[in-house]
């Protein structure tokens, strides 16, 4: 089979694993960049609840709560409840990454509010791509168990193909959605002078760092996208 060479599979090698270290150094990158101005505290004293509240009025978004939650960096906004939850390094936090991290998440209470087509569409698509993602590897293995002498079968390979496809349009649409509750982040911070400009530096290179997060999976997406390409469309035409 194509790729194969001396037990080594090469499209993993080539396309796959360049991506997967990406992400792994992002993922590194945003625990580190995080630690570090976690230990930098605001001149102003404002706590991540406090400051996430603060983009909240300035947008005139209201009925959000702010919660605690355990863990460390499990900050997110859920939109069925309407609830931002921030981590107990960010919610009592007034360092610079708390507040980075808080008004990010209160962005996205703002996206909804605001009606933001990119998250609406994420929304909407989560349940496809759930089913999606676990329908994906299943149908690959079906169809290269059935393939043997039947190139029918190959017709649940490419759909097994498709249901992984789906979670890289997931993905693609994710990025514009945390870029630009980054941005949200960043406007209300210096607008409603929640970090000096010295701080604001911080908090954008937290936030910076996360977002990289997320290209990086979508890279490996990417990337595991078209080694399945390459290995089923090259042995269906052997």
């Amino acid at each position: 089979m194509f790729g194969f060479y001396y037990g080594f599979d090469l499209t993993y090698l080539v396309l796959v694993l360049p991506c997967v270290i990406f992400a792994a150094i992002a993922s590194a990158r945003v625990h580190s960049t995080f630690k570090r101005y976690s230990q930098v505290l605001s001149c102003r004293r404002i706590t991540g609840a406090q400051a996430a509240h603060r983009v909240l009025t300035a947008n005139g978004v209201s009925g959000v709560r702010i919660e605690r939650v355990s863990g460390n960096l499990t900050d997110h906004f859920d939109p069925k409840s309407n609830v931002i939850r921030l981590s107990e390094d960010v919610f009592d936090s007034t360092s610079v990454a708390a507040i980075g991290v808080a008004c990010h998440e209160a962005g996205h209470a703002v996206q909804y509010a605001q009606h933001y087509a990119p998250i609406k569409i994420r929304a909407a698509i989560i349940p496809i791509t759930n089913i999606g993602s676990k329908l994906a590897m299943p149908l690959i293995l079906l169809g290269v168990i059935l393939s043997f002498g039947e190139t029918f079968s190959y017709g649940f390979v490419y759909a097994g193909i498709a249901c992984f496809a789906l979670s890289l349009v997931f993905q693609l649409v994710t990025l514009p959605v945390e870029f630009n509750a980054s941005r949200r982040a960043m406007q209300a911070i210096a607008s409603g002078e929640i970090l000096t400009q010295e701080e604001r530096r911080g908090a954008r290179r937290t936030l910076t760092a996360a977002a990289m997060t997320y290209v990086a999976a979508m890279a490996v997406s990417l990337a595991q996208l078209l080694r399945l390409l390459m290995i089923f469309g090259r042995r269906r035409n052997d």
